[in-house]
Parts: C-alpha cells; sequence; structure tokens
C-alpha cells in the first residue's frame, strides 16, 4: 500500500489540487509545510492532525517544514471565527512559539536537516506595505477572496481589512517558502482550502510553476462538532495545562460512534488491526477506547506516564483510588480549613472545580458531584482534616477526577 493509499484509508484526504501530489509523496520527493499560528502557549489535541500526518510523510521520505506563524498571528486567521481573535505582543507570540518548539519535537525529527521549523515573522514583519501591494497585489481578486468559505462566517458579523489579509499572508508564506527553502507543498485543515489555493496561484502567476495543496478531514465527532475540547477547554498538549491522566481520560471518554474514527485517523496502529477492532461491538468498544487513549497519551507523554494514566482510570472505574496520585490534584493546608473543616463549596472552588461557590453548588444540588464514589447529599457537606490527611477523590459529572489532600 502507497502512502496516499493508506492517507485515504484512514480518511484523511479531503481536497487535493492535482493528482501529481500522488507520486510526489508516494516518492518522498515533497518538501511540505503546515503553519501552526502562536495563539497560546501549547498546542492542543486539535493539531493532532497535523502532526501525526506531518510524521507519516516524513516516515516515507518527505521533508516537513513546521512554520511557526509569529507574523500571521498578529493578524489573526479568520476562519471558523465569528468573532476577531485577541491581539497578542511580539513577547507574547515568540514566547508561545519555543513552546510549540518542543512539544513537536516529539512528533518531528528535526535532526540532520530532516525537517525544518521556521517562523514567518522573519520574512513578513520586514515587508513594506507599497511595495507588497504593488508586488502580490494584483495576482489576488478581491470578488473571489469574498467568496471564499474562511471569511464566511466571519462576513456575517463584520470583516475587518486587518483580517482580510490574513489569505495574502498565508500565500505569500507559500510563495517566499517555494522560493527559498524548495517548498513545493502545502498541508493543512479542510477549512484552509482557500488560503491554499491563494498559494499555489500566487507561485503560478509569478513564477511560472507549479505548487501543490492538499487539505486533511477536520477531526469533528458524530454530531460534527471539532473534537479536542472538554467542557469548553482546550485539551492541551502541555501536561502542567491538561495532566497525562485528564489527556487519558478525555479520549478514553470518546462517543462509540467516534472511536474507530480516531483510531483510523490518528493512531499509527496497522490498518488490517484497525480493520479488525472496527467489528468490535458493546463491551470491545471500551477496550478499543483504552487503546485510543494509551496510544495518544503514549505519543504525547510517553509510554510511562500513559501506563500511570490508564492504571489511574481503571482503579476509578472499578471503584477502587488507590492509584489516585496519578490524577489531578489539590494540596490544601491547614490555613484554607476553619474550624478543622473545609465546606464542598469551598473545596470545589481551590480545586479549580468550580469557578464559584455558586456554581459549585448547583451542581451539588443537581447531584453532579460525588466523594469516594458517594454522591455529595447537600451542599452544606463538609470534609475534617482527617478525612483529608488520607486524600478524597470528587468526581465531577461523568468524566473529570480530581484529588484532595492536606
Amino acid at each position: 500500500m502507497t502512502l496516499y493509499e493508506e492517507l485515504k484509508a484512514r480518511g484523511l484526504v479531503a481536497q487535493i489540487t492535482d493528482d501529481e501530489i500522488i507520486d510526489v509523496i508516494n516518492n518522498g520527493k515533497a518538501t511540505f509545510y503546515i503553519g501552526f499560528d502562536c495563539t497560546a502557549d501549547s498546542l492542543t489535541a486539535g493539531h493532532f492532525m497535523a502532526l501525526t500526518l506531518m510524521k507519516r510523510l516524513q516516515m516515507a521520505g518527505n521533508k516537513p517544514i513546521a512554520l511557526i506563524g509569529g507574523g500571521t498571528t498578529m493578524i489573526g486567521d479568520p476562519s471558523g471565527r465569528t468573532d476577531m481573535r485577541k491581539m497578542l505582543t511580539k513577547e507574547d507570540i515568540a514566547h508561545n512559539a519555543a513552546c510549540f518548539k518542543k512539544q513537536m519535537e516529539k512528533f518531528i525529527d528535526f535532526s540532520d536537516g530532516k525537517a525544518l521549523m521556521l517562523n514567518n515573522a522573519d520574512w513578513l514583519l520586514n515587508l513594506n506595505y507599497v511595495e507588497l501591494l504593488r508586488d502580490v497585489g494584483a495576482c489576488f481578486s478581491v470578488n473571489n477572496m469574498l467568496r471564499a468559505k474562511c471569511y464566511e462566517q466571519r462576513m456575517e458579523k463584520g470583516l475587518s481589512f486587518l483580517e482580510f489579509n490574513y489569505m495574502i499572508m498565508q500565500s505569500y508564506d507559500f510563495y517566499y517558502m517555494f522560493q527559498h527553502y524548495g517548498c513545493n507543498m502545502q498541508f493543512g485543515g479542510d477549512d484552509q482550502w482557500s488560503n491554499m489555493l491563494g498559494g499555489t496561484e500566487l507561485i503560478r502567476r509569478k513564477l511560472g510553476k507549479d505548487a501543490y495543496a492538499m487539505t486533511i478531514t477536520l477531526l469533528t465527532d458524530s454530531q460534527g462538532k471539532k473534537m479536542g475540547k472538554t467542557a469548553g477547554n482546550a485539551v492541551w498538549l502541555d501536561p502542567n495545562k491538561t495532566s497525562p491522566f485528564e489527556f487519558y481520560q478525555y479520549w478514553r471518554n470518546v462517543g462509540d460512534s467516534d472511536v474507530m474514527k480516531c483510531i483510523r485517523m490518528l493512531t499509527f496502529l496497522p490498518l488490517e488491526q484497525i480493520d479488525e477492532m472496527s467489528t468490535w461491538k458493546d463491551q470491545r468498544l471500551n477496550e478499543a477506547k483504552e487503546i485510543l487513549a494509551f496510544e495518544l497519551t503514549k505519543m504525547v507523554h510517553g509510554e510511562e506516564e500513559a501506563t500511570k494514566a490508564q492504571n489511574a482510570a481503571r482503579a476509578l472505574f472499578s471503584g477502587a483510588s488507590g492509584d489516585a496520585e496519578h490524577m489531578p490534584n489539590t494540596q490544601l493546608t491547614e490555613a484554607d480549613l476553619t474550624d478543622g473543616s473545609i465546606g464542598i463549596l469551598t473545596l470545589m472552588v481551590k480545586a479549580g472545580l468550580a469557578a464559584s461557590n455558586g456554581e459549585a453548588r448547583r451542581l451539588v444540588v443537581q447531584g453532579g458531584v460525588l466523594v469516594d464514589g458517594e454522591k455529595v447529599a447537600a451542599p452544606t457537606v463538609s470534609f475534617t482534616a482527617e478525612q483529608l490527611s488520607k486524600g478524597i477523590v470528587i468526581k465531577k459529572g461523568k468524566k473529570v477526577y480530581h484529588k484532595v489532600s492536606l
């Protein structure tokens, strides 16, 4: 099976500009890039598709360029947005870029020139605006740009001229790297298709040469929502933002209808094994979820942390709490207690399980809070220093576990 056939079989290919792409990547002739705007100090589970694709392509002999968007982040990608992105300082962007590189190295081999990491701030921030307009402005049709899907949602509430330039900046990236680094291909999510076509067209019109683009299927659940978020928050690759246990739990708790798709698209398990797993039903789906969670946690945090997270999850599922040390935890001090005890509402706020006493009260009243497997009966329940010294496990809802001790 060729690389392209495998990508198709895993459900990763969405659109391609030209069938020549197939020969280029199958024979390891692609120098390709994927862009990552530095909007946070950590990559998220939503970046998994891009990172694993880069690894697959590199394993087949192609050369990846991880493009850090130090320049484009200063504008903000409007794709899939109904509002403008937060404006970041140059210092924030530089810090976030450094964090990205550390995480990417777990997926991509940058040794001996096998891959490059570039920052588009190095060429975008030095551009002269009038010169840029004269150089590439005539290559873009405003009519075509306004029809682009990446602007669709922003047009409903008002697209700023700042964001309107994003397509030109991304296209210029491809044009610049084509000339200076031999980059002949761009990959990205399917919501980037218009921006990617802008790059191939700019190269064709300015240089008279062909460049290629391929989009990958966005990772969505059975309801069509993007995966990689939990309770409205991103699932981060940084263990200080999302612990290995929480990361494992996120994938362990994917829906029955989504687990095989995630295994096929995100893991490196052989397709033959995945095809056999796709026949699993009922209880064996839980086994498939464990495999998914373990494989992805191992990729991000290493096998030791993946094993710890799996053991902790299994212990909780069986009703035990002996392996609770590997879940997120909060260490209280005597100063946190009042007359030798602490109420459940205050406890949940200190543990970060609720933003306020009011929110914690609602969760308790609705029956959504358990301590050591027992439902908290009332918002007036409190815990003594003796109980806390042994450590307690709070469960919020169906999926969030947290250990608290004194």
